[in-house]
């Protein structure tokens, strides 16, 4: 195969979502038509996206191809290689499956008020966007195909505009989107500052003094950090993912947060390439802190998808967990280590896309039959949807890192690079990281516990609604794509040693070496470090769970001439007939925990007296502290600083020509 030929059909992949976004606009009078057309030609773009990207990763070469198009000085430079073909890969799948979710999902908006058109059309532009950030080898496109990425997807948020938390989600969304541009401007402007160019070829071979690098990491860190959503630059996210679409909820968490992953790996690791420790610790506190808290935050909601929202916070700070451990182990000279945490922090991108797709494909569902967005106001989905049900039970056991599924496996790989803390000799790195392995292992409990609380309330149990008692499974497109998805969380889970191999070479050319031994025991035994440290057979795993499982039905069902049940009330205690009102709830389960982290939230809690023939109730509000000590205040600033920005704006023509004169006279000053 010709390595050429991978990068042509990448660039094919941004063509087609760019038909998919313009030609459905010559059917604006046939809606249906519009929407089948323009995810038909979004899922083609997904699978050539699939195999571009897929012959990337096996080929393990580079190809850049510069197109004369652009600026008359400043062309547009294009590069395919392991890395950014491996994130291709993971968008393109998504957004396949996306595309076989979307024509039925959009099928409520058609007839109403809101024309799909800008839905069609912000959606092959965001799409084209995330594709041309994977594909960029130059500053110049590479932030324009951000700006294009963070723009098209404003758009996607705010598309039902008539409701106002979906335009002040919106608005937050786009300043923290301009905010991380700017930040990635002065990153890359560092490095073009000691470069011949804009480059990536030119940047790599600048020379910077530690100062100037970490001046630039800290620009990117923080950049690349508001759009991937770690704390505390984290509080767009819960607000834009649960307005938006469903399935544009699913690429922006899926997809759209991993290619910020990508520009950041892309940044550190080929462009700066000097890592020093102190930036791997930096990263690992940011990645333990996102992940506690993210895990925290989600255990506190009721609205499901501002609760997976939360959830992707939490799966970002076990990704920078993985980069944080991989930076410290690649400045101290320990490369091979250092590769397993980078293969930790991919495997988890490519995983995280999976299961979190999955999860807000199946909210998506449950939201558009029952038209609750409250835990508190569903119950007893697994019996009205079942395909659903049984889909969303997987991706909650692969979200909480439980085998024989994919979320397991990112999550071990992670802990065995935080166990070869040993081999460092600092005194304070080898405490740190076992603290953060600590963390994780926090963070995995508190998941379980979360999607525990999230299965039982939302699909067991009675209905809380008389919604609910109308909710079906959705049309054959969405469920085919939770199914997709479902198989592979399994697949991705029961044979690792292929991904793994297949991932290698993204370390061995960052890096300079790879797993050497994690894959010699063949597909049955994944072996990181070596086969004495640890090893993990999935295949093993996972047949020894399916026979425990059939072990344990044929116990509860015994295989016998007489197998009638009889059909019985269940025993009430003598209180009367069960009703919805006994049931848990999201709020008494997660009390708890509410009651031990108390400090990580402002919590008001309130109960009101019943009044007469009345009932009593419970009030509990729980803010995000971030929120109200970080942000709140420099809003406040902010405002403050364009009041008196105003006073100058007095309507007078002659200050106005002052100001110009005065300005004139200083330009003029400094470039002569």
């Amino acid at each position: 195969m010709d390595f050429t030929m991978a990068l042509i059909i990448a660039e094919s992949a941004v063509l087609l979502t760019l038909l998919s976004s313009v030609v459905p606009l010559f059917f604006l009078r046939r809606p249906y038509l519009q929407g089948r057309l323009s995810f038909l030609l979004l899922g083609i773009s997904g699978l050539t996206a699939c195999s571009g990207g897929g012959m990337a990763l096996m080929l393990r070469t580079s190809e850049q191809m510069v197109l004369p198009i652009g600026l008359p000085w400043l062309h547009v430079f294009l590069r395919l290689d392991p890395l950014s073909g491996f994130f291709l890969f993971i968008v393109g799948l998504i957004t396949f499956i996306a595309a076989c979710y979307g024509p039925a999902y959009i099928r409520e908006y058609i007839g109403g008020k809101l024309s799909i058109g800008p839905l069609t059309l912000f959606t092959g532009l965001f799409v084209g966007g995330m594709f041309l950030v994977l594909l960029a080898a130059d500053a110049f496109s590479f932030m324009l195909a951000w700006e294009l990425m963070s723009v098209a997807s404003y758009f996607l948020v705010v598309f039902q505009h008539e409701k106002p938390e979906n335009r002040h989600a919106a608005f937050i969304y786009l300043l923290m989107a301009v905010v991380g541009g700017a930040f990635l401007f002065l990153a890359y402007g560092v490095l073009a500052g000691f470069s011949d160019g804009f480059s990536f070829v030119a940047m790599k071979a600048a020379h910077l003094s530690p100062t100037w690098a970490t001046i630039a990491f800290t620009f990117a860190f923080i950049g690349f950090g508001l759009k991937a959503g770690i704390v505390p630059l984290h509080v767009w996210l819960p607000l834009a993912h649960p307005v938006a679409p469903s399935h544009i909820s699913a690429m922006m968490s899926g997809v759209m947060l991993k290619v910020a992953v990508y520009g950041f790996i892309r940044f550190v690791y080929d462009l700066l390439g000097n890592v020093t420790w102190q930036w791997g610790v930096v990263v690992l506190l940011v990645g333990s802190a996102s992940a506690v808290l993210g895990v925290l935050y989600a255990l506190m909601q009721h609205d499901l998808k501002r609760l997976l929202a939360y959830h992707s916070v939490e799966n970002i700070g076990i990704i920078y967990i993985g980069l944080g451990l991989s930076m410290i182990f690649y400045a101290t000279h320990h490369l091979e280590i250092a590769a397993l945490a980078l293969i930790a922090a991919l495997y988890h991108c490519l995983n995280h896309a999976l299961f979190k797709s999955l999860l807000f494909f199946g909210a998506g569902a449950i939201l558009q039959q029952s038209r609750q967005h409250d835990m508190e106001k569903m119950g007893g989905l697994i019996k009205k949807m079942p395909v659903t049900a049984y889909c969303f039970l997987v991706g909650c056991i692969s979200i909480s890192a439980l085998p024989p599924f994919n979320g397991f496996v990112s999550e071990w790989l992670t802990f065995q690079a935080a166990l070869q803390g040993p081999l460092l000799k600092s005194g304070i790195l080898g405490a740190m990281i076992p603290v953060a392995a600590a963390m994780l292992a926090l963070t995995g409990a508190l998941a379980a516990a979360c999607f525990v609380k999230v299965y039982g309330i939302v699909f067991l149990g009675q209905a809380r609604s008389p919604e609910i008692l109308e909710a079906q499974d959705p049309s054959f497109g969405m469920q085919l794509s939770q199914i997709l998805l479902a198989v592979c969380c399994l697949g991705f889970g029961i044979f690792p040693t292929w991904t793994v191999r297949a991932i290698n070479g993204i370390p061995e050319g960052l890096l300079g070496t790879g797993l050497s031994s994690a894959t010699d025991n063949g597909w049955l035994w994944l072996t990181p470090v070596n086969p004495q440290t640890a090893s993990y057979g999935a295949p093993a795993v996972f047949f020894g769970i399916l026979v425990c499982w059939l072990l344990v039905y044929v116990f509860l069902h015994p295989l016998r001439s007489d197998n009638r049940i009889r059909i019985a009330p269940a025993w009430d205690c003598g209180f009367g007939p069960l009703n919805s009102r006994m049931q848990y709830t999201a709020s008494a389960f997660a009390m708890p925990i509410r009651r031990i982290f108390s400090f990580v939230w402002l919590i008001f809690e309130k109960v009101e007296p019943a009044g007469p023939g009345g009932r009593a109730h419970y009030i509990l509000r729980i803010d995000d502290r971030l929120w109200l000590m970080l942000y709140v205040p420099i809003g406040k600033l902010m405002l403050k600083i364009a009041e008196r920005t105003s006073y100058i704006q007095g309507g007078n023509l002659r200050v106005y020509l002052c100001y110009s004169f005065f300005t004139l006279l200083f330009l003029l000053w400094v470039i002569v």
